[in-house]
């Protein structure tokens, strides 16, 4: 009789215990589903949902005017944040009246509008030589374009040639438009003397 009452309170422990893991099991199942149901959707929106290679986009004034050009190797759509990555962009400016400027990188992120564009690596610009301005070089790891206003600024270290000049600095703003320019710190250069000469005339 003992020994038939030992085996009912085995058997007994037994169901329970297999009752607590099946209830521990169903709580960690359902734990699972609900935080891969939570990742998955933003996982998916993270993904390229469309991309385009070799193109080139051109932004028209009110006028009907050909204000600048953007051109790349391929660009594609992040749908998270509502960005364009570039790769090997390369931007014109084609606004009339106004020096060309030609800028590229290894890559850029731009908004849709294409009002800000953020030129990243190995970063190099170059406006010709006019009647009005010296020939200007830039180079930098990051430089930050508002292709609308013409304006380009960065606070990362720069390198510029203006003419015969040569500087380096920090906190660069550039405005292509009406062709103001500043390099606010750490600014070092060289301004070769016959320049002095002749800006002193």
């Amino acid at each position: 009789m003992t020994s038939r009452r030992a085996g009912q309170r085995y058997r007994l422990l037994l169901l329970v215990l297999l009752g607590i893991l099946l209830a521990l099991g169903s709580f960690w199942l359902l734990q699972l589903m609900q935080k891969g149901g939570g990742d998955a959707p933003a996982e998916r929106n993270n993904q390229t949902d469309y991309y385009i290679e070799k193109f080139n986009y051109v932004r028209m004034s009110a006028a009907g005017e050909a204000r600048y050009n953007v051109t790349g190797t391929r660009m594609v759509h992040r749908p998270l944040d509502d960005t364009y990555e570039i790769t090997l962009p390369v931007i014109h400016s084609l606004s009339e009246g106004r020096p060309p400027l030609m800028t590229r990188a290894e890559r850029a992120i731009a908004t849709p509008d294409s009002s800000q564009i953020q030129m990243i690596g190995n970063v190099e610009a170059d406006r010709p030589a006019s009647p009005v301005t010296d020939h200007f070089h830039l180079s930098s790891d990051y430089v930050l374009i508002l292709p609308d206003d013409d304006v380009m600024k960065t606070d990362k270290p720069v390198a510029l040639t203006l003419g015969s000049a040569r500087l380096t600095g920090t906190d660069m703003y550039v405005n292509n438009a009406t062709r103001e320019f500043r390099l606010a710190q750490r600014v070092h250069g060289v301004y070769p003397p016959h320049a002095l000469v002749g800006a002193a005339h």
